[in-house]
């Protein structure tokens, strides 16, 4: 191996450990949802290139192979996390981790590093209405609610 592949290697390790440092940081210190599922699907980059990295030192398509299916764990990961992030959304009306104190487990302490403000009031805020054109029909008001389990 020539100098430089060693070079060309430590460059494409330094970047991978650069991604992977700045997405553990956006892990750790934020405390919004989507902000850290992204900062997670930054540190896999930062994986898969350290394995491209290697693979290509080394002339084996090994790492190549593995980070195809990095990728495609990450593609069924970030559907399964989206779909979890709206349902979580529905349900409370905001996206800070502090406001989920119901997921923990029983015996774990609640988590209080700052007050995360007040929770959002329950239920949908209401639909605006146009005045009635006759008499209007009488309706429940559950009927026009949104359902509160799907």
């Amino acid at each position: 191996m020539a100098i430089d592949e060693r070079a060309l290697l430590a460059d494409y390790l330094v970047v991978g450990a650069i991604l992977f440092a700045l997405g553990m940081i956006g892990f750790v210190s934020r405390r919004n949802l989507i902000t850290i599922f992204l900062a997670a699907e930054i540190m896999l980059q930062g994986v898969s290139l350290s394995l491209v990295a290697w693979g290509r030192y080394h002339d084996d398509w090994g790492g190549q192979i593995l980070v195809l299916f990095i990728i495609a764990v990450a593609a069924c990961e970030a559907a399964i996390a989206l779909a979890m992030i709206l349902m979580l959304f529905r349900r409370r009306g905001s996206l800070d981790v502090a406001l989920w104190q119901d997921l923990r487990e029983a015996n774990q302490p609640p988590f209080a590093d700052w007050d995360a403000g007040e929770p959002p009031p329950e239920g949908p805020p209401p639909w605006p209405r146009l005045p009635p054109a006759g008499r209007q029909p009488e309706i429940p008001q559950e009927a026009t609610d949104f359902r509160p389990k799907v």
